[in-house]
């Protein structure tokens, strides 16, 4: 039996479990959340968590293009979502990467990219919404704005959300630099484990451009799970 070799060459190493190159480290998310000094920087580490948005795409929204109520009347989602748009003349110059078609009708913005939202999401916009945007807001209509320094109440960009993350994780003692894409990975990473490794699930959940994408980036096994083990097991036993 296999079990009785003391050393198989072919055996998988002992580790950590198969994950992207590039996810964020081990409980990065709890270790964030104490460290970060505003409600809107919260507020970014959980939208970036439970979404796959891009940086360019958080920082590019509007408030408009948030539709955080059930049955919204833009009739595209019936449950809480945002609507990522691209726009050419953001004045922090944040913009999609993707450029599906968007319409604004009577007020109600449709089209675009479509991403649903946590209740955690919501929490932390009405806390940030409450307190520093009612506060500092220049009337722009942009959703993430500057809290401090000359330009106080202006868009914020996609740079000072990325050195907020990284000082962020300096504080909090996290390995790596922490960069928003790797959020990205670890919430589609965290999809395909909870839905059993469905990749059109989780190309919905993360408006991946096709399932196929998906099974490329991250459709290799887990090398270190039960399931891969015993299969290479059962395969050795049936050739002996």
């Amino acid at each position: 039996m296999i079990a009785s070799v003391p050393s198989n060459p072919l055996a998988p190493r002992q580790g950590t479990r198969r994950r992207h190159p590039k996810m964020l480290p081990d409980g990065a998310r709890p270790e964030l959340l104490p460290v970060v000094n505003t409600a809107r920087d919260r507020m970014v580490v959980t939208w970036l968590s439970d979404t796959s948005l891009r940086i360019g795409g958080l920082t590019g929204l509007h408030l408009v293009d948030l539709h955080l109520r059930e049955n919204a009347v833009c009739g595209e989602c019936r449950s809480p979502h945002l609507h990522v748009c691209h726009r050419w003349g953001n004045p922090n110059r944040a913009a999609a990467k993707t450029k599906p078609d968007w319409r604004m009708t009577g007020g109600v913005i449709s089209g675009g990219e479509i991403y649903r939202v946590s209740p955690a999401m919501i929490s932390s916009y009405f806390e940030y919404m409450t307190t520093e945007y009612t506060k500092y807001a220049a009337g722009h209509g942009m959703l993430l704005i500057q809290l401090s320094g000359p330009n106080l109440g202006e868009p914020w960009s996609a740079d000072a959300a990325r050195g907020m993350l990284r000082r962020a994780g300096l504080r909090a003692g996290l390995p790596g630099r922490i960069k928003p894409h790797a959020f990205r990975h670890t919430f589609t990473s965290a999809i395909l484990d909870a839905s059993g490794n469905d990749s059109l699930v989780a190309k919905e959940a993360g408006n991946w451009a096709s399932a196929q994408t998906v099974d490329e980036v991250y459709g290799h096994p887990d090398q270190h799970s039960p399931e891969f083990i015993h299969a290479l097991r059962t395969v050795w036993d049936e050739e002996e």
